[in-house]
Parts: C-alpha cells; structure tokens; sequence
C-alpha cells in the first residue's frame, strides 16, 4: 500500500502535535516548569497556556482533516506551512534576540521549519503535476 506524501507529512504533523499541545495546556504550572524551568503561577499564564493548547489542536484537527478528506488536502498543506513557518519564524527572533533557549525549543524549531518547507514542497510538486 502506498500512502500519499501529504498524506504522510500531515499524519506525521498532527500526531507529533499532540504530546505538544497537550504539555502545553493540561496542566502549564507543572509542565512547563517539568521541561523548560518556566514558571506559570498565575491565572493569566494558564489561560495563555490553554489557548495556545486549543491553537495546536484545531489546527491539527483541520490537518487530519486533511489526510481523510482529499479536497481539503491543498488548504491543510498551506495551513501546516503557515502554522510551522510562523512559529519558526517567531523562534528565529528570539534566537536573535534573546540567544540561545532550552535544547528542546531548539529541536522544535528545526521540526517546525523541515515540516513548513517540506508543506510548501510538496504543495508545489502537486501544481507542477497538474
């Protein structure tokens, strides 16, 4: 069986989201200072938190969409590489501005920048073929 490679990027991309989102937002306080030593201790650093968990998870929900559904693919293809660009994007201005983060938001960010392009990749290759 062959699966398509959009298919694959964006299964790949919403799956791998998940564990993210959900450290994120379930429980930010202990979470967040878990693995980047950041404390959240108040009402609005939670609700932050908790909204970009919802973020994350309706964006991969429309990108899962995506994989079910082959007349949203194109539009799931572009939402996953604005989505990722846009936080490597944010995450190459900070490297810039604040230096160097937590090992972990590093990796994020090389991820967050092979899916992007890899997104507008393989929605180029698809006008190309058509």
């Amino acid at each position: 069986m062959k699966i398509d490679k959009s298919c694959a990027l964006l299964l790949i991309a919403s799956f791998g989201l998940i564990p993210i989102a959900l450290s994120y937002g379930v429980n930010p306080e202990l979470s967040l200072n878990y693995l980047f030593e950041l404390d959240i201790n108040n009402v609005n650093g939670n609700h932050i938190f908790r909204a970009v968990m919802f973020l994350y998870i309706f964006n991969l929900a429309f990108w899962f969409l995506g994989v079910v559904r082959a007349s949203y693919r194109r539009i799931a293809l572009i939402a996953l590489s604005i989505f990722m660009l846009g936080l490597a994007m944010g995450r190459l201005l900070s490297f810039m501005l604040d230096g160097l983060p937590h090992w972990l938001l590093i990796l994020y960010f090389i991820l967050e920048f092979s899916i992007g392009f890899s997104a507008l990749f393989l929605i180029t290759q698809k006008q190309n073929e058509e």
